[in-house]
């Protein structure tokens, strides 16, 4: 199951490279298949490059079954459940931002903060400790000026005694809601906090400031260089994009979508609306559609600023939204992505349903196993008993004529607490399942193997054996690894068996002989 899901996260990552002619390699149930599809499939899954007609057989046929199951999943309505509706929308998004903004202008947004952190006097990071209030969103007043008069009467006293360079550790230990020392840069914090700590020298203490978080006063221990740009240019971006609504890459991408789609503005709509706060005249067109005052009315009640940045807010996000709209038409590996990650969900559900919940039924495990039992039995007899070490030859004596009257199952419990109940254990014991060369012990009394004499546990001189030698094992979960595993490949071959008998598979050989061959 995690193969095949990883193998359509990959199908999906690579981004495949659309021929302007890409002919139908498959049919499965009605639905095409071209060739890009399956051979972007047959490449990933085929990473050694072997070729031939009959290696392209095998995986245009595991290509079929996967569409097969996928198919079964959209026949049992998966695909319109909520979840996965959402998920679907959630991964949408997420991955349509990549799309909605201007890389290279973004990059160069990113460099140009990066240089400028670089050329100040204190790039890098620093390591602090700091005596720090936590203060809730819903504090009082009265709450808040007694932690503000606290943090006075503590810096007050610190710089009464600035010589003493224990007492600020000793304050953060008494006072302080953390006491740990803290490495951070300048995109690890808030920019309240920011601001103080890289305004700091080494060993100065900052005078009391408030962050979103509480209230703090910071001593500067340590500094370290700037990490490389390509280090931190993530974080740079998703920082700056949390604090600008229209952002370089964004600007740069409505601008060069504005040409793409013949935006044209509306002066007299545009004056009218700038000058009196309201209009219904037309702003702008898009391609041809209008896009008035009303509609910028429903989008400046969400959107508290003033009317010209509303405006460039409306127009910018008008802009995007038809991008938006039109990705899966415009980037063919954007929609390759989406079926990708459609494809997968469903797969991982469908699988779970038809097979994964069917391991969880212990009836049928233990049928299977009874079927199968011949193909659990070992390659050379294994001993399935006890290991008894006593403290006299007696005991050990009673302890095998005890056992042998109750059920293997309780044999440890039972040594626990007849033999060893007392303050002078009189026996240690191992029990299990045991090959040659598993304990020394046993292949000296049961296998009769061993060249070189097994030494008596000191305290527990003599030992004796209570088993039998087996075959296989007597029940399933002795097993149930490599049971299970079994189990799972019958259910999906059953399954399949279903599938292929209900479905329809159509593979064109003559295109399927052309690729990575065209």
């Amino acid at each position: 199951m995690i193969r095949l899901f990883l193998i359509l996260l990959f199908w999906g990552f690579g981004g495949t490279v659309w021929a302007q002619h890409d002919p139908i390699v498959m049919r499965v149930n009605g639905k095409e298949v071209p060739r890009s599809e399956f051979e972007y499939f047959y490449n990933k899954s085929n990473p050694s490059g072997e070729a031939g007609s009959r290696q392209l057989d095998v995986y245009a046929n595991r290509f079929a079954d996967i569409k097969l199951k996928i198919a079964a999943a959209e026949t049992a309505g998966l695909d319109t459940f909520r979840l996965f509706l959402e998920e679907q929308n959630t991964y949408r998004r997420r991955l349509a931002k990549n799309y909605l903004m201007d890389k290279k202008a973004v990059e160069h947004a990113a460099q140009s903060y990066y240089d400028k952190m670089k050329s100040a006097r204190y790039a890098g990071s620093v390591r602090i400790k700091h005596i720090f209030f936590y203060l809730p969103q819903n504090i009082t007043k009265r709450a808040l000026h007694e932690a503000e008069v606290r943090m006075d009467s503590i810096y007050n006293a610190l710089v009464r005694r600035a010589a003493n360079a224990d007492f600020f550790d000793a304050c953060v230990e008494r006072f302080s809601d953390e006491k740990k020392a803290l490495w951070k840069s300048r995109l690890q914090m808030p920019v309240e906090l920011e601001e103080v700590v890289f305004g700091l020298q080494v060993g100065e203490i900052s005078r009391p400031f408030f962050t979103p978080e509480g209230i703090h006063i910071v001593k500067v221990l340590e500094r370290r260089e700037l990490p490389s740009f390509e280090e931190v240019k993530d974080e740079i971006t998703r920082r700056h994009n949390r604090r600008h609504e229209v952002n370089e890459g964004t600007r740069a991408l409505v601008e060069k979508l504005k040409k793409e789609y013949r935006y044209v503005p509306n002066k007299a709509g545009v004056h009218e609306l700038l000058t009196k706060g309201n209009t219904g005249r037309v702003l702008f067109t898009l391609n041809g559609k209008k896009y008035d005052g009303n509609s910028f009315a429903r989008f400046a009640a969400a959107y508290p600023a003033g009317v010209r940045r509303q405006l460039e807010g409306f127009i910018a996000k008008t802009v995007l939204d038809y991008e938006d709209g039109r990705l899966e038409e415009k980037y063919p590996e954007f929609r390759t992505l989406m079926q990708a990650h459609r494809d997968s969900v469903l797969l991982v559900e469908v699988v779970n349903r038809e097979i994964e919940q069917g391991l969880t039924d212990e009836a049928e495990l233990k049928a299977y196993f009874e079927t199968h039992r011949s193909d659990y039995y070992w390659d050379e007899p294994r001993y399935k008993g006890i290991v008894l070490h006593g403290a006299t030859k007696r005991v050990v004596k009673q302890a095998r004529k005890f056992l042998k009257q109750i059920p293997e199952a309780e044999w440890m419990d039972a040594i626990r607490l007849t033999f060893n109940a007392g303050g002078s254990p009189q026996i240690q014991a191992e029990q299990g399942v045991f090959a040659p060369g598993d304990n020394g012990y046993v292949d000296k009394l049961v296998f009769k193997i061993g060249r070189t004499a097994v030494a008596p546990i000191l305290s527990f001189p003599f030992t004796a054996v209570q088993g039998s030698k087996r075959k296989g094992p007597d029940c399933w979960t002795e097993v149930r690894e490599p049971l299970t595993a079994a189990y799972r490949q019958e259910l999906e071959r059953r399954w399949m068996t279903r599938l292929r008998a209900t479905g329809k598979v159509e593979i064109d050989q003559e295109v399927l002989k052309t690729v990575n061959n065209h």
